[in-house]
C-alpha cells in the first residue's frame, strides 16, 4: 500500500488562494480529483493526504467532501483557526459531520505570519491543545526561521503526533544549509515529530534542478529521523511548477537506493509511516 502524505485540490475562483502569484502561472487553474486518479495508477500510489490550501474552513469542508467522494483519499489535513477560542467547538463539529471521518489533521500556513514566533502565541498554543485533544495530527508549514518555536511547540506536546512539510523548505537555491540544517537536526531529537520528503523540486531551480544536487539533503534528513520518521508527499500540483509527479516518486527512489542506514525501514516511507501518524486505516473505517 502506498501513500502520498501530501496533495492539494483547488477550485475556482483563485483569488482565494493569495499565494498563487503571476509566477505560479503554470498552476493557476482548478485541479481535482479527476486530474490526479491517473497519474496514482501510473505511478502505483494507492491512496492520498489531500492538505489544505487556503486558510478558510469552508475548504476544509470542501475537501472532506471530497474525500468522500473519492476513495483514493484516504484523509484531510484540514485548517481551522487556532486564534479561536471556539475552536475545541469547531473540531468537533467538523469530526462529528457526515464526512468527519476523515480529517486526520491541522495545518496553518505558518511561514506566511509575519511572527517567526506565531506559534508561541498563548491563543495559538491554546488552539495546538484543542488539536491534541480532538487526536489529530498537526502539520508543521516552516521554513528555517520558525524551526526554533516548531520545536518548542512540539516539546510541550510530547503525546502528540507532529509534521514537518516540506523538511521545513531547505534554501537549495541558495545552498546556505547550516542553519535549516542546525534545525532540522534538533526536530528529529523529538520521537512526536515526524518529516514529510516532499516539496523539494520547488525549493530549488525549477528549470535546473539535478537529482545529484536533491538527494543529499534528502538524505541528510533520513539520516537524522530515519525512514521510520519520513513520509512520502507528491506535493502535486505545486510541484508541476519544476516536475512531473513521476518525477518526484523517481526522486525518492533514488534517495531511497542510496541511504545505507535504515534500509529495513526503507519501505516504510512510502506507506505505513503516513497510515500510522495519520491514523488512515481509522479513518477509512
Amino acid at each position: 500500500m502506498i501513500v502520498d502524505a501530501h496533495q492539494h485540490f483547488w477550485s475556482a475562483p483563485l483569488d482565494r488562494y493569495p499565494w498563487m502569484t503571476g509566477k505560479l502561472a503554470a498552476i493557476r487553474r482548478p485541479f481535482g480529483p479527476r486530474d490526479l486518479a491517473p497519474l496514482l495508477k501510473e505511478n502505483h500510489v494507492d491512496r492520498t493526504v489531500v492538505v489544505q490550501a487556503r486558510m478558510d474552513l469552508q475548504e476544509t469542508q470542501e475537501l472532506l467532501a471530497l474525500a468522500a467522494a473519492n476513495d483514493f483519499v484516504a484523509g484531510v489535513v484540514g485548517w481551522v483557526d487556532l486564534t479561536d477560542p471556539g475552536v475545541a467547538a469547531t473540531l468537533g463539529e467538523l469530526r462529528s459531520g457526515p464526512n468527519g471521518s476523515k480529517l486526520v489533521g491541522i495545518r496553518h500556513q505558518v511561514h506566511d505570519e509575519e511572527d517567526p514566533n506565531w506559534l508561541l502565541r498563548r491563543d495559538v498554543q491554546r488552539g495546538i491543545a484543542a488539536v491534541s485533544e480532538a487526536d489529530l495530527a498537526y502539520d508543521f508549514l516552516v521554513r528555517t526561521r520558525e524551526l526554533p518555536a516548531a520545536y518548542e511547540t512540539a516539546s510541550r506536546f510530547p503525546r502528540m503526533r507532529f509534521v514537518i512539510d516540506h523538511m521545513a523548505k531547505p534554501p537549495v537555491r541558495s545552498g546556505d544549509l547550516d542553519a535549516w540544517k542546525q534545525g532540522i537536526a534538533k526536530m528529529a531529537e523529538l520521537r512526536n515529530v515526524s518529516c514529510k520528503l516532499s516539496g523539494l523540486v520547488t525549493e530549488a531551480d525549477w528549470t535546473n534542478w539535478t537529482k545529484e544536487q536533491l538527494v543529499p539533503v534528502i538524505t541528510y534528513v533520513v539520516e537524522r529521523f530515519g525512514w521510520g520518521r519520513c513520509l512520502f508527499g507528491s506535493d502535486w500540483p505545486v510541484c508541476l511548477l519544476a516536475a512531473s509527479y513521476s518525477q518526484v516518486v523517481e526522486l525518492l527512489r533514488t534517495a531511497q537506493r542510496g541511504v545505507v542506514r535504515h534500509p529495513l525501514d526503507a519501505d516504510a516511507v512510502l506507506g505505513p509511516n503516513a497510515e500510522r501518524v495519520y491514523r488512515l486505516a481509522r479513518a477509512r473505517r
